[in-house]
């Protein structure tokens, strides 16, 4: 299996920046996309950002312009860079793998990282 160690999450002051880290390690192979969820209290899961295989990326528009994902390929880790934060960005942000490799369709996640913005 795949396991991911989150890292970054703190208070920040609006307007201020945070960048997330994801760590993943065991038995990688045929990792399909890795991604970034967020979820903040009485609210529903969202993906935030993910980045594929061929190097593409995809954002929620409310991050579009203010958020960017990246990777290490080297290290396995993937980056969520957080600029110009809003107090609506508050939650608790979770590292998504995505494993795909003939019959094997896996999803692993991280334990999870508290990102705070005051106003």
């Amino acid at each position: 299996q795949v396991q991911l160690v989150e890292s970054g999450g703190g208070l920040v002051q609006a307007g201020g920046s945070l960048r997330l880290s994801c760590a993943a390690s065991g038995n990688i192979f045929s990792i399909a996309a890795m991604g970034w969820y967020r979820q903040a209290p009485g609210k529903q899961r969202e993906l935030v950002a993910a980045i594929f295989s061929g190097n593409s990326t995809n954002y929620a528009d409310s991050v579009k312009g203010r958020f960017t994902i990246s990777r290490d390929n080297a290290k396995n880790t993937v980056y969520l860079e957080m600029n110009s934060l809003k107090p609506e960005d508050t939650a608790v942000y979770y590292c998504n793998v995505k494993q795909a490799w003939a019959a094997i369709r896996r999803d692993y996640w991280g334990q999870g990282t508290q990102v705070t913005v005051s106003s």
